[in-house]
């Protein structure tokens, strides 16, 4: 038997284009992710060990060096990354772009998250996927709050 209470929710059914735009965007992000993800730790490695290998991004991300290299192609073809065979990998100047991008917007996630009182492992694990998915609008509104927690009280 239904319930004599009515629904009091305030939210207007969405249109079939905004339901196809939001996935779109979804899909997008998902399509990026691997490529910033990769950028992002190539940049750390060279940062830390003067060179990105195979073999480390292998360990970084759990796959194989098979794995790493298919990725690392497509890199290769979108302008990412250079590399020779059994060489280091290296950033070209659109993926050190990208990975500045992607490491400041999780650094940002991640500020966030610590800020509502999230552990800081747990909130580093939960922006590794979030990341991918804040648009530009709501990653500016992360900065606005972010920045007004930092501001020394009157």
């Amino acid at each position: 038997m239904d319930s004599p209470r009515k629904r009091t929710s305030t939210a207007q059914p969405r249109a079939p284009a905004d339901h196809a735009e939001r996935f779109r965007r979804v899909r997008d992000a998902h399509q990026s992710e691997t490529a910033e993800d990769y950028v992002e730790i190539i940049a750390e490695l060279i940062g830390e060990k003067g060179e990105a290998r195979l073999v480390d991004l292998a360990e970084c991300f759990g796959v194989t060096k098979a794995t790493v290299n298919n990725t690392i192609q497509r890199l290769q073809r979108d302008g990412f990354v250079t590399s020779e065979p059994y060489r280091a990998i290296f950033l070209t100047d659109k993926g050190r772009k990208l990975a500045a991008a992607s490491r400041e917007r999780h650094l940002v996630v991640r500020d966030l998250l610590i800020s509502l009182g999230i552990d800081p492992e747990t909130a580093e694990a939960d922006a590794e996927g979030i990341e991918h998915h804040v648009s530009k609008t709501t990653l500016e509104a992360f900065r606005r709050h972010l920045a007004k927690q930092r501001r020394p009280r009157d």
